[in-house]
């Protein structure tokens, strides 16, 4: 069974790599901030800041930013 964080985890890292291909770096954290910003539940955005040991470099800063 799959830990509900690590879940999040996997889905944060998804969503950054879908969306690392626009033409700056700020636009891809923004697209990916967006994104679980508008989508996520807070409790969830919250569990993810809680441990975010595994995200990658852009959904780490994205979530500065969410």
């Amino acid at each position: 069974m799959i830990d509900p964080t690590e879940n999040l985890v996997r889905m944060a890292n998804q969503i950054a790599a879908n969306n690392g291909h626009w033409p700056t770096h700020q636009e891809c954290v923004e697209r990916v901030s967006g994104h679980i910003r508008k989508f996520w539940a807070p409790s969830m955005i919250a569990k993810l800041r809680q441990n975010a040991e595994g995200l990658s470099d852009l959904a780490r800063e994205s979530l500065d930013h969410v």
